[in-house]
């Protein structure tokens, strides 16, 4: 763990870090140590200019290689002991039943890269022809119109996309691409890919493994934990979320 100064100063600083949507790109933040959580999503969402922050939360590992959602209203400090380095990950904590109702164009395009991330590692689960479209929405997005010159014929294996990746499916992805797609620049693809994504049954659920220590030859399932607002009728999420979770996002513990 990193830091500045006396191990008893309140003042003493510590140093994080914080992945974004975008692997790509970090940002290095100090805080001392009496700060909240809140103060460490404040300086991302002040760092990134989004002004509704209560969509956004903080995830980090502990030392048991468990995930953990950052608590705002308690010292950072005390919930990250034993980590060094201290890093966290900004990531979509409630999602919006519907994108298009939000006011800032920027918070909508965080949300399609929480769902990028999500189709990439499973959690966006859907049909093949679904998941193909969606993946061609990304690729207009990238790329914007295909150009034979320009990308040539196996452009879609160098873009990660789907958890299950098949030539198969690319060959589908490159087809849509090119005869659906034509024209959408990268903001028009960027909404389209929302638009299918939120009537999702998969939108907004995140899978977690759990098994029952006494029956060890039965493998793990997964536990869904529901993190949006819409009225559930959909037959899945019937089945997958418990009553007390259908609840405003605000009163949502994870």
């Amino acid at each position: 763990m990193f830091k500045l100064g006396s191990k008893k100063d309140v003042s003493t600083e510590y140093k994080c870090t914080i992945r974004l949507l975008d692997d790509s790109e970090v940002l290095q933040c100090d805080f001392q140590h009496l700060c909240k959580g809140q103060y460490i999503l404040d300086y991302v969402c002040n760092a990134l200019n989004l002004l509704e922050k209560d969509y956004f939360g903080l995830r980090y590992v502990d030392s048991h290689k468990q995930r953990h959602w950052l608590d705002l209203t308690k010292p950072v400090i005390k919930q990250v002991k034993g980590m060094n380095p201290i890093v966290f990950c900004f990531r979509v904590k409630f999602y919006p039943q519907d994108p298009f109702r939000l006011k800032e164009e920027i918070t909508r395009y965080q949300i399609f890269l929480q769902l990028r991330r999500d189709l990439l590692h499973g959690r966006l689960y859907c049909p093949p022809n679904d998941s193909a479209l969606l993946a061609a929405l990304i690729i207009q997005s990238e790329l914007g119109d295909y150009d034979s010159e320009e990308h040539g014929d196996n452009y879609v294996s160098e873009f990660k996309l789907l958890l299950k990746q098949t030539p198969r499916l690319e060959e589908k992805i490159a087809e849509i691409h090119q005869q659906q797609l034509r024209g959408q620049v990268p903001a028009v693809a960027e909404a389209n890919f929302l638009r299918k994504a939120c009537l999702l049954d998969t939108y907004g659920v995140d899978p977690h493994p759990v098994k029952d220590k006494g029956l060890s030859n039965v493998p793990p399932v997964n536990l869904v934990l529901c993190l949006l607002l819409p009225i559930y009728t959909r037959k899945l999420l019937d089945l997958i979320c418990p009553p007390n979770l259908l609840s405003p996002p605000n009163s949502l513990a994870f």
